[in-house]
């Protein structure tokens, strides 16, 4: 049975050399935040334009988890969250998942 340790590390490895690439050629980041050895999930934080992004459950659960579940057998399943610090940082996530976006807005500058 393998350490806490070497799970997290193959984690962030995968992250960095398969997950990085994709997710920041739409100006984005995953980055590890834990992973709970009695349950297998790891949880993630999603920065960048992932964070609040219509898209990201499905990124998460149909290539991330998919993908680390392939490398990192012990991973059985991964939880998202949303960069908290994203304001902080200068950009804000693209639909809060508190609130419903401003679709009239969305949809006029769809029109023009």
């Amino acid at each position: 049975m393998r350490t806490e340790d070497e799970i997290v590390k193959d984690i962030k490895t995968v992250l960095e050399d398969k997950v990085a690439p994709s997710v920041a050629a739409h100006n984005g980041a995953i980055g590890f935040i834990n992973f709970a050895m009695d349950t297998g999930v790891a949880t993630l934080k999603l920065s960048g334009s992932c964070s609040g992004c219509a898209m990201s459950k499905i990124t998460l659960q149909r290539g991330v988890e998919t993908t680390l579940k392939h490398y990192v057998p012990e991973v059985q399943s991964i939880v998202g969250q949303d960069d908290e610090e994203a304001e902080g940082q200068g950009y804000d996530p693209y639909f809060p998942k508190d609130k419903e976006p401003d679709w009239k807005k969305l949809l006029a500058d769809k029109d023009q």
